[in-house]
């Protein structure tokens, strides 16, 4: 644990929330102080949801330490129980209330309530949020599913969406129909949208569709092993993964693969003329590992991008990552560090960012353009509309959120490169206006954007280098995607040559050195 200004992921009891959060009839008593009970926020405000999750505090106080802090917590649960009725009980502490050792399992097995109670064993010093999600459903799996006879009919259970998931809610819209054109019938979708009752029909379907195996492996692998039910590898994000999986899928349930592309209109939306000057653009894909290799792949395969830089936070899932990373002539960014991905990404100088909320900030600050792909994200990211990652539609989803920051951001740049001319100049005023600006002084200075305040800040070297202002004005011609890399190699070459202010020969004599 170390203190930071902004974390990808939360403690592990946050990923225990999440879980609850997604269930229906199952409550979580969390042994917590005052302060962690912000993470109601996360749930009410950035996912929006209509109501509080299923979470109760003992919100002891620093007077509290004195005293019996396990009484506050068997009074809580007593509490939760008589107020909410479960299905079910979770119990675990934060991970302040952890230093406390009250052993909140014990104290609420104690109590003899009439429903299960799950004791939780979340190490928050060493383990983090997406570890939460996995045990915290393992556990209710493990506990709950019971052996039952199979469905009569081809079934399976969809396991991993959760709470505060990325477009989770409309990826099992997307799997339910690639299962229901194959005739095979769900049986359980889990943990989101199931009661606890629902867990004890796990044992009845005939294989399980793994979505996200950072919040579901460790429940999938236990199902293999105990009820004989093996699971899904192909995660379908991307047209060729979604085909891939229908086959899997058809030679798990025994059924011929059918898939139905008409509605598919990625694949030829990526080979079309107005899509052909976007390949080869560079790429740098930092998330979730399932998210991260899957976006990758697509980023390559599908979309004609080349994959210069790759990466996932969550170390749990490092080697995967480093494989693919290593398939595709990159190295692996492994790192929980947001600085150290700010670092990698400005060495590698893309064109383009696929990454979470946290690489939305840094291309701002870069000048690179950024689509969002994997959690943690903000509230725009949890759209009303139908927006999926997987299946048919989610390829579609992905071309439109893909291309379209690198379409913004090339007008952006043509309308910055002609700004001097008559027509495209700030004085000039809207054409709906009759070209007559609304307000504001005529011929006055263009405004500056983000981006050219950002490559007008002075970088810090031996030299003490200084841009003269007409090479300024020249550099933010240079399109964005790699005006960075063009000042750094200005930088470089002036630097070697003692030069100390960088004019406009300056600039194109690095131009210069560096094509050759």
């Amino acid at each position: 644990m170390k203190l930071t200004v902004w974390t990808y992921e939360g403690p592990p009891h946050v990923g225990a929330m999440r879980v609850a959060t997604g269930m229906e009839g199952l409550h979580y008593v969390l042994h917590a102080p005052q302060g962690d009970t912000y993470a109601d926020l996360l749930f009410t405000m950035i996912e929006r949801r209509g109501k509080r999750p299923p979470v109760t505090y003992t919100t002891f106080q620093a007077r509290d330490l004195g005293a019996d802090t396990a009484t506050l917590f068997r009074d809580a649960c007593l509490a939760a129980y008589e107020r909410f009725k479960p299905e079910a009980l979770i119990v675990g502490a934060s991970c302040t209330a952890e230093l406390i050792q009250d052993d909140p399992g014990g104290l609420a097995e104690r109590l003899g309530l009439p429903v299960p109670v799950i004791a939780l064993e979340l190490p928050s010093y060493s383990r983090k949020e997406l570890f939460g999600t996995d045990e915290t459903f393992y556990q209710l799996a493990r506990r709950l599913a019971t052996p039952c006879a199979r469905t009569p009919e081809v079934s399976c259970n969809i396991l991993g969406p959760t709470g505060l998931g990325f477009r989770h809610r409309d990826d099992v819209v997307e799997v339910t129909k690639l299962l229901d054109a194959m005739g095979i019938a769900v049986n359980v979708v889990a943990p989101m949208g199931a009661r606890p009752s629902d867990l004890t029909r796990l044992g009845a379907a005939h294989f399980n569709v793994l979505l996200y195996p950072e919040h579901g492996e460790a429940a999938a692998r236990w199902l293999e092993r105990e009820h004989g039910q093996p699971y899904t590898r192909t995660i379908p994000i991307g047209t060729r993964a979604t085909r891939a999986f229908v086959a899997e899928v058809a030679e798990m349930a025994g059924v011929a693969p059918r898939l139905d592309t008409g509605d598919l209109r990625q694949p030829w939306w990526s080979a079309s003329v107005d899509s052909t000057y976007l390949t080869g653009k560079r790429v740098f894909v930092f998330g979730d590992a399932t998210h991260a290799m899957a976006a990758a792949k697509v980023a390559r395969d599908e979309m004609g991008f080349e994959v210069c830089g790759l990466g996932c936070y969550n170390r749990e899932f490092a080697r995967p990552v480093r494989a693919l990373a290593r398939d595709m002539g990159v190295e692996a960014t492994i790192t929980d560090d947001y600085l150290e991905v700010e670092r990698a990404i400005a060495a590698a100088a893309p064109e383009m960012i696929l990454g979470t909320q946290m690489e939305r900030h840094i291309g701002k600050r870069l000048g690179i353009p950024c689509a969002v792909i994997s959690a943690p994200v903000h509230v725009q990211d949890f759209p009303a509309r139908h927006s999926p990652q997987m299946g048919v539609e989610g390829a579609n989803v992905l071309f439109d959120t893909w291309v379209h920051p690198l379409v913004m951001g090339l007008e952006e740049h043509l309308l910055t490169m002609f700004r001097e001319d008559f027509e495209f100049s700030d004085a000039a005023g809207p054409s709906h206006h009759g070209g007559h600006a609304p307000g504001g002084e005529a011929g006055g200075p263009a405004p500056q954007t983000p981006r050219d305040i950002s490559a007008g800040k002075k970088e810090e070297n031996a030299l003490d280098i200084v841009w003269h202002a007409l090479a300024e004005k020249e550099l933010r011609k240079i399109p964005f995607f790699v005006r960075g890399k063009a000042r750094r190699n200005t930088e470089s070459f002036a630097a070697e040559r003692g030069v100390a202010e960088i004019t406009v020969e300056t600039l194109y004599e690095a131009k210069a050195h560096y094509a050759r």
